[in-house]
């Protein structure tokens, strides 16, 4: 399952982690890194990790970001919680394929992994790398807040919340970084979970340009974002029309539906708006 929404939740706060299960997230990320203090690190490892290790009759992935590879703390995150299987590791201020093979250098048994791959201005460089170890791969995803202070930036958006030209970058790249890999877009989050009209028309932009989902740091902005990232009735009955039409007419390179043109792209794009139907 690709999932739509992707929720944080501090993997020091074992009550959050429990109560986020039912909130509607397709995927929960329990955080080691920015939500942790150091001093707590070692005890939010024994939460996650207890997390981990309960009942999973629930069908929300479970997701792990650990701390940064040069911060000191990631091997020990990963001692404590890969053997309870996580679907996936979150590897934050990822540059590239590099991180990726030494990330999974500190495991044989590595689940997927979902890099925060535009985080820094050297991630930005090595995106395209990425398609190389694609098989190792969940998706891959950026951070605008992030990157933003390591260019010391003081502001990423606009007055409108409209990201400013550098981050519009970094989103564009890594949306083309997940196409070339074959593997998940995954957008950054909207800070502003009050500004709830904001990320409904931020969401639906993400889902229009080739996002598969989205971040989120508030549960109220879940059942947002899994709006956005879901095919409405017109777009699939649309996509079966489109894929109904040409398996009518195997030998014809371009179709006309709904006075427009179709041809293979759109065979393409039909298909895999249907794999977002829930």
């Amino acid at each position: 399952m690709i999932p739509r929404s992707l929720l944080f939740v501090p993997g020091d706060r074992p009550d959050r982690m429990e109560k986020a299960l039912g909130l509607g997230a397709d995927a929960l990320i329990f955080d080691l890194e920015d939500a942790v203090a150091p001093t707590n690190k070692a005890a939010a490892r024994h939460m996650v990790a207890e997390r981990l290790a309960a009942t999973r009759d629930h069908g929300v992935m479970l997701i792990v970001r650990i701390n940064p590879l040069d911060s000191g703390f990631a091997d020990d995150d990963l001692k404590a919680v890969l053997p309870f299987r996580p679907d996936a590791i979150m590897l934050p201020k990822a540059e590239g394929a590099a991180s990726i093979a030494a990330l999974t250098a500190m495991d044989k048994d590595m689940p997927p992994i979902l890099p925060l791959a535009a985080e820094t201005p050297g991630g930005l460089f090595e995106l395209g790398s990425l398609r190389h170890c694609a098989e190792q791969l969940a998706g891959i995803t950026w951070g605008a807040e992030d990157m933003a202070a390591a260019l010391g930036a003081s502001a990423n958006r606009d007055e409108q919340g409209l990201f400013l030209p550098p981050y519009q970058m970094a989103r564009a790249l890594t949306l083309f970084a997940a196409a070339a890999a074959g593997v998940p877009a995954i957008d950054t989050v909207y800070p502003d979970f009050r500004d709830t009209e904001g990320l409904a028309a931020y969401a639906r932009a993400a889902a229009r340009d080739g996002f598969s989902g989205m971040m989120a740091i508030h549960p109220a902005q879940v059942a947002i974002i899994n709006t956005a990232f879901s095919p409405d009735a017109d777009q699939i009955a649309h996509a079966h029309a489109v894929l109904e039409a040409f398996r009518a007419n195997p030998d014809a390179g371009v179709l006309q539906i709904d006075g427009k043109m179709i041809d293979a792209p759109h065979v393409k794009q039909a298909e895999r708006l249907l794999t977002r139907v829930r």
